[in-house]
């Protein structure tokens, strides 16, 4: 199929554009080598530090092969925007191609190119390579790229501190209930089921920014779902093994344990669809578990999965089911590499400069040891997700899914809900995590944070940074939401915090003891599964 007249006529415009700004280029690039300043500088996106350093100006021909690729970057960049292609996915992936390739060329990634380089090489004579030699070896090693001092944490040392203990596992999960940090606490107690596509302890990373000691600090008897770290002897796990082993199991042993109807919930990120679907398939039993329900981050509608449907088609989905789908893993690495994929030049490239260029040592960083610290999923469990939520986006159509053998419809999942989105989230885009509101049954709050899928979650009440937008708009449109919504500086911690207690079910003396006679404490916080590497 040709292009369009008015494609064809823009993309020539494009090159002419591109033609004109670098022979503009190589003028000013001249006139500076006469002394004279140039007409035309090609500056770096906000927020971009690749060629912030002082050596890539002192040269003309350093500063010239800077602005050139940042010519030929935006000009690629624009080409893909212009092409005309048949639908949304195409041009998804073909943008997302294209920065790839974009960033992996960049001059700063490559010795004979960057100035930085070679200027400390000379300073060290010639040290920083040696340990840039040293730092590629470790790595291969490892079989990834170092990205924090690994040396400097481990969890149950000074990560996922919070005091408590395991009162049941199966092959699925542990359970952790924590120990009151107040005199009184609230009669329903909060389950939190955390993302199985990583580990739990990023909401329980150091006390200062732990989400889990936060909210027991306001008086909730907390419990937390810990994902074991399936190997090949678990690698025949399906979605339904997660429900019945993981959520269900867990809301039925939260309400034994404090002799309670029902209870409060939490999901984050796939977490949220698990306890969603789980809850779902509750109330097609006739259940209800679950008081008031909180989402982070969480996509129940998958018609807009950002760049992480560009992995996700019928031939690759389908590869998969003929492979692990009968039995298998999906491998933390190749999961890690997906996920770091996606902000190239944050979590690869800016780790080859540093630690193989300039041979640096990578600091010390909890949230970046636990980025590093990757797990598998079972081959089913994993087809099935992509399969039926990514690529058909079934979990949305009531009835349309048999999950643990009813069919289950989100719209009966009728309890107040609390859903969290982040503006700037590449995982989960705020948008589509807003099309909860209409999927659920029950009355919802929506609340906008700042920064991204894990910062923008992460935001510690004790420190009050970044913002977020509130509104009591309705709207079904999340942009509609947005002009209505009102700004409001600090942590969202507080305001989630205010929320939960109106469903605290009333106010008990804390509970003394953890778990009860048939789920005693098996072993202290943060229990075993959490501990299995990849």
């Amino acid at each position: 199929m040709s292009a369009p007249p008015e494609s064809t006529t823009a993309l020539a415009a494009l090159q002419q554009e591109w033609q004109q700004q670098h022979a503009a280029l190589w003028q000013a690039m001249l006139a500076r080598d006469q002394g004279a300043a140039p007409a035309l500088r090609i500056l770096a996106e906000p927020g971009d530090k690749r060629f912030s350093h002082p050596a890539w100006a002192e040269s003309p021909i350093y500063d010239y092969v800077r602005q050139a690729y940042l010519l030929n970057a935006q000009y690629l960049k624009k080409i893909a925007d212009a092409t005309p292609l048949p639908d949304h996915l195409a041009r998804n992936r073909v943008q997302f191609a294209t920065r790839q390739f974009v960033d992996a060329l960049a001059p700063s990634n490559f010795a004979a190119t960057n100035p930085e380089f070679i200027k400390l090489a000379l300073e060290t004579q010639g040290e920083s390579i040696k340990r840039g030699l040293q730092n590629l070896l470790g790595d291969l090693g490892k079989g990834r790229i170092s990205m924090t001092d690994d040396s400097a944490f481990e969890v149950g040392r000074n990560l996922a501190t919070t005091p408590g203990a395991v009162v049941f596992q199966n092959d699925v999960i542990q359970l952790l209930q924590y120990s009151p940090l107040t005199d009184t606490v609230a009669e329903r107690p909060l389950l939190i089921v955390p993302p199985c596509i990583n580990k739990y302890y990023i909401l329980d990373l150091q006390p200062e920014n732990s989400f889990v000691r936060y909210a027991v600090e306001q008086g909730q008897t907390v419990f937390l779902v810990s994902w074991r770290n399936p190997q090949a002897d678990l690698g025949h796990l399906t979605w339904d093994d997660y429900l019945e082993h993981g959520a269900l199991a867990a809301l039925k042993i939260v309400r034994e344990i404090c002799a309670i109807e029902q209870i409060n919930a939490l999901g984050f990120c796939v977490g949220g669809t698990i306890l969603s679907a789980a809850l779902a398939v509750a109330k097609a039993r006739g259940e209800n578990p679950v008081a008031a329900l909180t989402l982070l981050t969480t996509l129940l509608d998958f018609t807009d999965t950002g760049e992480i449907g560009c992995f996700v088609d019928e031939q690759s989905v389908a590869n998969r089911e003929s492979t692990i789908g009968k039995g298998g893993l999906l491998t933390g690495r190749e999961l890690s590499n997906t996920f770091s994929s996606l902000r190239a030049n944050d979590l690869i490239w800016q780790y080859v400069v540093g630690n193989y260029l300039k041979g640096n040592l990578p600091t010390a960083f909890d949230l970046l040891y636990w980025n590093s610290d990757s797990t598998n999923l079972p081959g089913p469990f994993a087809a099935w997700y992509l399969r039926n939520l990514y690529l058909e986006n079934n979990l949305r159509v009531p009835g349309k899914l048999s999950m643990c053998g009813v069919r289950a419809d989100l719209g009966k999942v009728d309890m107040p809900v609390f859903i969290l989105a982040t503006r700037e989230d590449h995982i989960v885009h705020w948008q589509s995590s807003y099309l909860s509101r209409k999927h659920l049954g029950g009355k919802s709050t929506f609340v906008l944070g700042a920064s991204g899928h894990i910062a923008g979650v992460i935001n510690p009440a004790a420190k009050n940074k970044r913002s977020h937008w509130i509104s009591d708009s309705n709207s079904k449109n999340p942009d509609k939401w947005l002009a209505t919504a009102t700004e409001v500086k600090g942590s969202w911690w507080p305001r989630w915090s205010d929320w939960l207690r109106q469903f605290a079910g009333g106010e008990i003396p804390a509970r003394g003891r953890l778990g009860n006679p048939q789920y005693p404490p098996c072993q202290p916080a943060p229990g075993h599964y959490v501990k299995q590497k990849a």
